[in-house]
């Protein structure tokens, strides 16, 4: 089933670039690619319906197409709760990135709305493949394709600057890629040297890196990072973010935040954690400071902006600092928390983009000095914009609220951050709120103004959000309630995988005296083996 829901979205995508009569018609074409979707989503339903809830953090349904055996080469895949989950998310996005895209593409390049549509559906595929694998190899051949895609999504469909956006975007990450590639390469090289055996399982690998000695541990996180942290994007990594979203196009954009940059916070968590324990927990406070310093610069310059999905971008860097100081926090309630984030993230943020698309198709602009009043005229997109930006803050009762707490919490009672993390990244959130509402008058409420060739007194008032529009938010709007309100069932079912992957490192952080914490993060231990340093028993090591 993992591979049929893998596959589906590339065989429709594959059957639009055929040449025939029928896909010159939009319709046409629309509706293959929306069946793509939906299948993809199907299938992700069975996977759902047949995935061992008692057991979350068991691999389940996982199979593996051989390669080359003579290097241990192949196409593992598996699924948990925590891969789950965010397959879901996927799946469900998509098909309303679909519905909502009708009427994006502008006349300059409709002609090309089967390539449009055949990018989109690519690039699911790619995101659902590196959720599900469980070889590395598998994992950076759909994580690095992501790459192609977008790539061609912002370069061809994007705004008036879309090729240096994709350009920046595509070095940006391509460059730090490599880096994650020569880091899992020498895991392997390591334990192959051990066993004689060329493995790239991650499990495997995970024990081989282990067993390295902090130096080493330490560059291979390091490599981990340039990846992972450019995906995500972290502090200070993140400057390719709101060019590539300002000139994406608004299905793009929605990817892009909804799923594309929880590909960088899920390497962190799958791969990084686990394999580098000890260097974890010497470079967390590290990682926790740029967290921290990405919630509040981004913050203040959102602030400042005046193009709204501009804001949006620069909010995204702001919330996955959130994201990332949880993860790093080694509790199960950061950590957790950190997870239902990125769920409730791409729902939200991906909501938020929606919107403001559908108002970039009204007025052709997106700028808060030429829009105010807007519930005057459009009284629906006013109140699901209203709605998602309460939900983007944290508003207790929807979603945006249980993932912030919870890392807040789980920060709060961390033996590595500890109160003085956890009250700058709340001061954050204070900003947060502060900007968002603040784009929400600014925009919403107050007298009403529009772009000159749409003035009401010419008898040119725009049209409210239609059937297909109401029908793309809906849903999103639903899962951000249910979420806030009933999040038990996710949390439940994260939290046992999460203490599997942390249970390393918060193996190594318990053996630390509070002066061996202090040496640990003057990083002074380079080239000791935890076990020699601490002197393990043989059962605990």
């Amino acid at each position: 089933m993992l591979l049929v829901m893998i596959i589906l979205p590339l065989a429709f995508g594959l059957a639009l670039l055929v040449p025939v009569p029928a896909f010159n018609k939009k319709r046409n074409v629309h509706l293959v690619a929306l069946l793509g979707t939906l299948g993809a989503l199907a299938v992700s339903l069975g996977v759902a319906w047949q995935f061992d809830w008692s057991q979350p953090a068991h691999m389940a349904l996982s199979g593996s197409v051989r390669w080359i055996d003579g290097f241990g080469l192949s196409f593992s895949y598996g699924i948990d709760s925590i891969s789950l989950w965010l397959v879901l998310l996927t799946t469900c996005l998509m098909p309303l990135v679909v519905i909502g895209s009708y009427n994006s593409l502008s006349e300059e390049v409709g002609p090309r709305r089967r390539e449009f549509y055949f990018w989109m559906l690519l690039l699911e595929t790619a995101m659902l493949g590196t959720f599900v694998a469980t070889d590395i190899i598998f994992f950076y051949i759909c994580f690095e394709f992501t790459l192609v895609p977008l790539y061609f999504l912002i370069g061809i469909f994007g705004s008036d600057d879309r090729l240096k956006a994709a350009q920046v975007f595509f070095f940006y990450t391509f460059t730090g890629s490599m880096l994650v590639f020569a880091g899992v390469l020498y895991v392997a090289w390591v334990a192959a040297s051990a066993d004689g055996i060329w493995t790239f399982q991650i499990t495997e690998l995970t024990r081989a890196a282990q067993g390295m000695s902090v130096t080493e541990q330490g560059w291979v996180l390091a490599s981990l990072l340039a990846g992972f942290a450019v995906k995500v994007p972290l502090f200070p990594f993140h400057t390719w973010l709101p060019l590539a979203h300002t000139e994406a196009p608004t299905s793009g954009s929605v990817i892009l935040a909804g799923v594309l940059l929880k590909l960088g916070t899920y390497g962190l968590l799958r791969l990084a954690i686990p394999m580098c324990p000890t260097a974890v927990v010497a470079f967390a406070p590290t990682i926790g400071v740029l967290a921290v310093v990405g919630i509040l610069y981004t913050a203040l310059i959102c602030w400042v902006q005046t193009d709204i999905k501009r804001l949006i971008a620069y909010s995204s860097v702001s919330h996955l600092g959130f994201c990332v100081l949880g993860m790093f926090a080694l509790t199960t309630e950061g950590m957790s928390g950190s997870v239902m984030y990125m769920i409730n993230h791409g729902i939200s943020t991906g909501a938020l983009f929606l919107c403001v698309g559908m108002i970039y198709e009204r007025f052709h602009t997106r700028r808060m000095n030429q829009l105010g009043g807007l519930a005057k005229v459009l009284p629906v997109w006013s109140f699901f914009m209203v709605f998602f930006c309460l939900a983007s803050v944290g508003v207790p009762t929807l979603n945006g609220f249980v993932g912030e707490f919870l890392t807040l919490i789980g920060t709060f009672s961390s033996k590595i951050y500890g109160p003085s993390y956890a009250v700058a990244a709340g001061f954050g959130m204070i900003v947060a709120a502060i900007y968002i509402l603040y784009m929400v008058g600014r925009t919403i409420f107050g007298p009403l103004k529009l772009p000159d060739s749409h003035g009401v007194e010419d008898g040119h008032e725009p049209a409210d959000l239609n059937l297909r529009e109401i029908v793309t938010l809906t849903p999103l709007a639903v899962a951000c309630l249910v979420l806030g309100l009933w999040p038990t069932p996710m949390l439940r079912s994260i939290d046992p995988p999460v203490n599997m992957l942390k249970a390393p490192a918060l193996g190594v952080l318990e053996h630390l005296t509070p002066d061996d914490r202090l040496v640990v993060d003057q990083r002074q231990v380079e080239g000791l083996r935890i076990e020699d340093r601490y002197g393990l028993q043989e059962n605990e090591k």
